[in-house]
């Protein structure tokens, strides 16, 4: 069973990659229970939808965000 982590509870960290402009911001939750990750878009809110990863994945995404596997 996983445990999905409530949006209220969550402490949130805005993604290094988002804009300083207020658009286009991605938050990571820390210290999540259940060994999983939960990511939002700050423009949708605090009661927007919240996406919840396996941290080992989130760790293998943003390893391959850092490394340029996503860039033209």
């Amino acid at each position: 069973m996983t445990v999905q982590p409530h949006p209220n509870s969550t402490q949130w960290r805005k993604s290094s990659y988002s804009n300083g402009s207020g658009g286009n911001c991605v938050e990571v939750g820390v210290d999540a229970p259940g060994g999983v990750l939960p990511v939002r878009d700050t423009k949708a809110g605090p009661r927007g939808q919240v996406l919840t990863f396996p941290a080992p994945q989130w760790r293998h995404f943003v390893a391959a965000v850092r490394s340029g596997s996503f860039e033209r």
